[in-house]
């Protein structure tokens, strides 16, 4: 059971991983690359599509879910499940933690960004093709 459970996610996971690659492309030639404007469009697609996910799949647990929303949706973008979250908690009137949520991923997601940077830059190692 959790053989195939790991099979729907990681055939989804991989469909997400080039649809954002591939978005990612579009977005840049489309816009220009003065702003990260494949991130910004995978991100609100992404948010838009676990809307209709949730809006449509029933079960939760099942293959389908997996599939669409841990596999493809979090290959394309995280930052659906971010804002699916954070929406869960509102509507379950948990304001403070839906805030938590919010300030807390984006503050300490920017600050363990900024040490991962700092640590590797001063570590001196570089991976090939770089």
């Amino acid at each position: 059971m959790l053989f195939r459970e790991l099979i729907s996610v990681a055939l989804g996971g991989a469909v997400g991983a080039g649809g954002r690659y591939l978005a990612g492309i579009f977005a840049r030639n489309l816009f220009g690359a003065d702003f990260p404007w494949g991130t910004f469009s995978v991100n609100i697609i992404g948010c838009f599509f676990i809307g209709v996910a949730a809006s449509l799949v029933e079960n939760r647990e099942g293959a389908l879910w997996l599939f669409l929303v841990v596999g493809l949706l979090g290959g394309f973008t995280t930052f659906s499940a971010f804002g699916y979250d954070t929406i869960q908690l509102i509507q379950r009137s948990e304001l403070i933690a839906a805030a938590l949520n919010v300030i807390l991923q984006i503050v300490l997601g920017l600050i363990a960004v900024w040490a991962g940077l700092a640590l590797a830059g001063s570590s001196g190692l570089h991976l090939p093709g770089r």
